[in-house]
């Protein structure tokens, strides 16, 4: 019997990335969308609405819903001044927590290096420096996951 992917859940703001990289993990043309809802992908994601983190009183939503993940994934734009991810933010979920930075083919290397500290104080055990659109790191990221 094939062992099941690991679920995960991809946590960040509004524009972070979450769909787009969702749309890339699944071989899909990139389509910018908002996502409104929570939304499972082929029964191995669950891409979540940035103003689940972005509003106070809607992170107890993301608690629930990560119970139904193996991998929560912080995600963070490398162009975005500042993170919205607070300090051991990782010790919420009690599930392994993998920091993926986005948008690494339009951030200057010094954006890259900003948004890895933010993860790995958010508790982020692994770090993913990922693009998108030209799919670098990707591939690291799906490997390490046992997709590939």
């Amino acid at each position: 019997m094939a062992e099941r992917k690991k679920r995960i859940i991809l946590i960040g703001r509004s524009a972070a990335g979450k769909t787009t990289l969702c749309q890339r993990i699944n071989q899909e043309d990139l389509i910018y969308h908002k996502t409104q809802t929570v939304q499972v992908i082929n029964q191995t994601m669950i891409d979540t609405p940035g103003e689940y983190l972005e509003r106070r009183y809607f992170r107890g939503a993301l608690m629930v819903t990560a119970t139904d993940a193996d991998v929560v994934l912080l995600v963070q734009d490398a162009t975005e001044e500042g993170t919205m991810f607070p300090p051991a933010y990782n010790t919420q979920f009690a599930k392994p927590t993998l920091g993926v930075v986005t948008k690494s083919d339009i951030a200057a290397p010094e954006q890259v290096e900003h948004a890895k500290r933010y993860l790995r104080m958010a508790g982020a055990e692994k770090l993913f420096v990922t693009s998108s659109v030209s799919g670098e790191g990707v591939e690291e990221l799906l490997r390490f996951l046992g997709y590939l």
